[in-house]
């Protein structure tokens, strides 16, 4: 035997007495989580790690990523101007994306992490215009009126949205049809 090989028989009976003393619902999701770290940050750090999320997962997938040079978007992806919505998924089970605004961009990118999980959505202004901006304030009072949220279980988004991804993987391809490469002529 090694120390290692005991180690993990020990860690094994760990887990099992643990289920045993905790209750399921007292175990943090989040624990084994690749994205557990983000959650510790302070909220004005969240929202800036979402966006270097978004902007390196499109550098990921080939596509040119830029700064707009404005505070009206966050980032540029090949040319187009885009807004990045962050949420990791409230206890409730809820992703809840905040302050759209109706500035100049084109796209919404919204990122969403559960424990193991990740969605997103790429979405046009026009499709935010027709649900979300002027129809769903953050803010009650005159100075919450340029302000919007969009809140959702995250096992049961709007329908509006399916057009626009759900997983990673869908959101990926839409990303890269919607931002193609301009043809050469």
């Amino acid at each position: 035997m090694n120390d290692a090989t005991d180690l993990d028989k020990l860690i094994s009976v760990a887990n099992s007495l643990k289920r045993q003393y905790l209750k399921e619902e007292a175990l943090d999701p989040w624990a084994d989580s690749p994205f557990s770290w983000i959650r510790a940050r302070p909220s004005r750090q969240v929202g800036k790690i979402g966006e270097q999320l978004v902007a390196e997962w499109c550098k990921a997938n080939g596509l040119e990523v830029g700064k707009p040079g404005d505070t009206q978007c966050d980032i540029l992806v090949r040319a187009h101007r885009v807004e990045v919505k962050f949420s990791t998924l409230w206890e409730s089970g809820q992703y809840t994306f905040q302050q759209f605004r109706d500035q100049s961009y084109e796209y919404a990118i919204l990122l969403g992490l559960s424990p193991q999980v990740a969605h997103a959505w790429v979405v046009p202004k026009e499709a935010l215009k027709l649900h979300v901006i002027g129809h769903r304030p953050q803010h009650a009072g005159k100075q919450g009126a340029d302000t919007f949220w969009l809140s959702f279980p995250a096992s049961q988004p709007e329908p509006w949205l399916s057009p626009f991804g759900g997983s990673l993987s869908l959101a990926t391809e839409i990303l890269l049809q919607s931002f193609a490469a301009p043809s050469n002529q």
